[in-house]
């Protein structure tokens, strides 16, 4: 076998060591998507084992990512040892049919008499924020939902601090009170990755210096049983005089930067996320806040 067809050979891929992996070393399915070249619901979708076999090079490249060598992400069955598992099991097929429906009879006796053997959905939930919230000025928030099996309904419930609105999101909020910091999603047949978007006002007269909480939960009742999780915050938000899509805070939007926010703008449809003066600070080389009027300026290289 050559090298172009070793590196597009199929491997399979152990999504839930991925995952622990990710979280382990505190870091984001963005950083990894960028690192691997795909998006972030294909990580996703790597973690929840939707997709169970990846080209080799990408496996590669996910190991990098995650700092760990490839066998560590990797099934722990090699192809060889499940192509002689196949032949043993081809020889002795009479017997395990038998022994599988005998498994299965069993199985459906259990589940008709007991009736109440239900298998509970896991939901899970994770909310990406930027580093800096400015004062008197807008910010992005998106939330990325899981669930293991197709559910008919599920509801996300966002809590913010006082006198911080919510302005627009994507998908339209439910229902939405300023007033009391909160917002609501309901989902009829979601899909199982869903996510939201939603822009915050920050109060003019936010402390700069402070730190931002944002609370939040998932809820779902599959075959009436009330399943819930809390939506697990990703980075911290503090309130500078800093722009949102500068993650690193050197006041210039860097390529990489402009990159994320573009992919961003992607994944929100319609949301507006002041695309066109994001590109100019880039262009300009950096920015500056001006305190009195609390907007920024775009400026050359500082």
């Amino acid at each position: 076998m050559d090298i172009d067809s070793r590196q597009n050979a199929s491997v399979s891929i152990d999504g839930a060591a991925i995952r622990e992996i990710r979280e382990e070393k505190r870091l984001t399915q963005l950083y990894v998507a960028k690192v691997v070249g795909v998006t972030t619901d294909t990580v996703s979708r790597w973690e929840n084992n939707r997709y169970p076999t990846i080209r080799r090079d990408n496996a590669l490249k996910l190991a990098e990512a995650l700092e760990v060598p490839v066998e560590e992400i990797l099934k722990r069955e090699t192809e060889e040892t499940e192509s002689v598992e196949r032949e043993e099991k081809n020889s002795r097929l009479p017997s395990v049919i038998l022994a599988a429906i005998a498994v299965l009879i069993a199985v459906v006796g259990i589940v008709y008499f007991s009736g109440n053997e239900v298998r509970s959905v896991k939901l899970s939930a994770e909310r990406l924020v930027p580093a800096y919230a400015a004062p008197g000025n807008r910010i992005l928030v998106r939330v990325h939902l899981t669930s293991d099996k197709p559910l008919k309904g599920m509801i996300l419930r966002e809590v913010f601090p006082p006198e911080w609105n919510l302005v627009a999101s994507e998908p339209a909020a439910s229902g939405i009170d300023n007033e009391k910091g909160k917002a609501r999603w309901i989902f009829r047949k979601p899909q199982m990755l869903q996510s939201v978007a939603y822009i915050l006002q920050v109060p003019q007269n936010a402390e700069v210096g402070s730190k931002v909480a944002l609370q939040g939960e998932l809820i779902a009742n599959p075959d009436g049983q009330r399943t819930q999780a809390d939506v697990v915050t990703v980075g911290k938000m503090e309130v500078q005089p800093l722009h949102w899509a500068d993650r690193n805070g050197n006041q210039i939007i860097e390529d990489h930067e402009i990159l994320e926010v573009s992919e961003m703008l992607e994944e929100t449809g319609q949301l507006n996320l002041d695309w066109d003066f994001i590109e100019k600070i880039w262009d300009a080389g950096g920015y500056t806040w001006d305190q009195e009027s609390s907007v920024f300026k775009p400026v050359g290289a500082i």
